[in-house]
């Protein structure tokens, strides 16, 4: 998404909430609407409960059956995510945040955005970094190779690292 779509759907977010407030006042009321508001705060609070829980189940399942729970902590971020965006006042985050709460609209945004995303394991990545180091020098560069034998360093007394500045004698 360009930064400018980004920067104008932050701005006119919170005016579209404020209409959404006058229509559903109009509606039902400013007790009503109030109400509302509470009952989705006090749903996304809920509904992150129950489904963070079972969202850490399958964290703990995945961990112990040696997957990687990439899957797991997409769903899982979009989960707090819906949840956040219900315990904002207003209906339209409402609206989005009990949208995703459904698995089949995370899985559908997830293909929609995912594709954006490189996901990548710790272990493969420095599979991929051994193979790819270069292993003879590059033609023109000397290359001293040396053993424990060769290199000898004394300790510099007056390095700020040394133990006895640090008074570790």
């Amino acid at each position: 998404m360009p930064t400018p779509f980004i920067s104008i759907l932050i701005l006119l977010l919170p005016l579209a909430e404020i209409a959404g407030f006058v229509v559903v006042g109009q509606m039902v009321g400013v007790w009503g609407t109030l109400g509302l508001v509470l009952l989705s705060c006090l749903a996304g609070l809920i509904l992150l409960r129950l489904q963070g829980l079972q969202m850490l189940r399958r964290l703990t399942e995945e961990g112990r059956d040696g997957r990687v729970p990439g899957n797991a902590i997409v769903q899982g971020a979009m989960i707090v995510v819906a949840a956040v965006l219900l315990l904002i006042p207003g209906f339209i985050t409402d609206i989005i945040g009990i949208a995703l709460f459904i698995p089949a609209v995370r899985r559908l945004l997830w293909s929609f955005i995912g594709r954006r995303f490189v996901v990548v394991d710790s272990e493969s990545y420095t599979q991929r970094r051994t193979y790819t180091r270069r292993r003879d020098p590059p033609q023109g560069e000397r290359v001293v190779d040396l053993d424990e034998e060769d290199f000898h360093r004394e300790p510099n007394p007056g390095s700020p690292w040394s133990d006895r500045r640090l008074g570790e004698d």
